[in-house]
């Protein structure tokens, strides 16, 4: 395996530093610490630089608070030059390892996402199903084949560092490089857990399930398998080795990377049935929105009727969920959520 050292240096190069801030700062141009810094941005550069250089460079404490989205997530956020920082970082060694994750691992990188993971997902289903057609259409009873969907319990709260920077060392042998992870992983908690909303946590999670990807793909010789954060599903036309690698997969999660899969959420599902994933549910030949979805944006659009919401971030929220609906067979539906809208409050939408 090639090994990478002497990157350091290329941290903490003002070039880097430069575009770090760039990448922090897109989508919070006016956002009060961000025009705090900019003040004198060259200055503060300089003197990030310099703590690095030195290796003097202490984060800050995060600012946590609780969301609920609709599940209660703890969201703990870095001060703005610790950010800048944790792009630098992921600048210089995400393209490092992007090269050896698998192309199915679909979750925080260049060209892939959600609508990657739901493709792969239409392909491999038409892969492993055997079905005929039903009066010239596709009829769900007569698919075949099973999908196994797993989750890891808790996984951001359980990542252990010990292991994970074991994992990193493996390709750099830059002990200053290590050093800096370190610091930014110890400034959250010592022994486990890497803090949701933050950037190096979403790079961390795709380099610590990679050891998962390679036991999927090249120990059981998964043909089909998706990974996208810590959801991830295999299909097989046999349910009984959907049982055999549910169980090896849970062993190895828990001896490699002291993790565990979710009792509730890890369960085999026939294909017929329509699979949940990546924000869908995914049928042999079409796709529906989750209802908390449609909940959610019911919501804010009463919210917006009511005056709760402005009508800038309403904008916002209802393009981007016209953009993601786009996705499904919910025609019908986004018709008749459009006709909830107060158009008097919004002449833009």
């Amino acid at each position: 395996m090639k090994s990478y050292k002497n990157l350091y240096e290329k941290i903490y190069a003002k070039k880097n530093l430069v575009l770090a801030w760039r990448k922090a700062r897109k989508g919070k141009t006016k956002k009060n610490y961000v025009i705090g810094f900019e003040k004198d941005l060259p200055e503060n550069i300089k003197i990030l630089q310099e703590e690095l250089r030195t290796q003097s460079y202490k984060p800050r404490v995060m600012e946590t608070f609780v969301l609920k989205d609709p599940k209660t997530r703890k969201i703990s956020k870095a001060d703005f030059r610790d950010r800048i920082i944790h792009h630098a970082v992921c600048n210089i060694i995400e393209p490092i390892f992007d090269k050896i994750f698998i192309y199915d691992n679909s979750a925080n990188r260049k060209w892939k996402g959600t609508l990657f993971a739901i493709k792969r997902f239409d392909y491999f289903v038409k892969k492993v199903s055997k079905n005929g057609k039903c009066n010239g259409w596709f009829d769900n009873n007569q698919i075949k084949g099973y999908c196994l969907k797993a989750d890891i319990k808790h996984y951001f709260q359980e990542v252990n560092h010990k292991i994970l920077l074991s994992i990193i060392s493996k390709k750099i042998k830059c002990k200053k490089t290590m050093n800096l992870i370190s610091i930014i992983l110890y400034n959250f908690s010592y022994e486990k857990g890497i803090p949701l909303g933050n950037l190096t946590s979403q790079f961390f999670a795709n380099i610590y399930l990679n050891e998962l990807d390679y036991f999927a793909k090249h120990e059981l010789k998964c043909k089909y398998y998706i990974r996208y954060v810590d959801d991830f599903i295999l299909l097989c036309e046999s349910k009984g080795k959907l049982e055999e690698w549910k169980r090896e997969i849970g062993r190895f999660v828990q001896n490699k990377l002291n993790l565990e899969l979710h009792p509730d959420k890890t369960k085999i599902i026939n294909l017929s049935k329509g699979i949940d994933f990546v924000g869908f549910r995914n049928f042999y030949h079409n796709r529906l929105l989750r209802k908390r979805n449609i909940r959610k944006i019911n919501q804010k659009i009463k919210y917006f009727n009511k005056g709760h919401i402005s009508q800038e971030n309403f904008i916002k929220s209802w393009q981007g969920w016209l953009a993601y609906s786009n996705w499904s067979n919910n025609h019908n539906l986004k018709i008749n959520l459009s006709k909830k809208i107060r158009y008097d409050r919004c002449n833009k939408v």
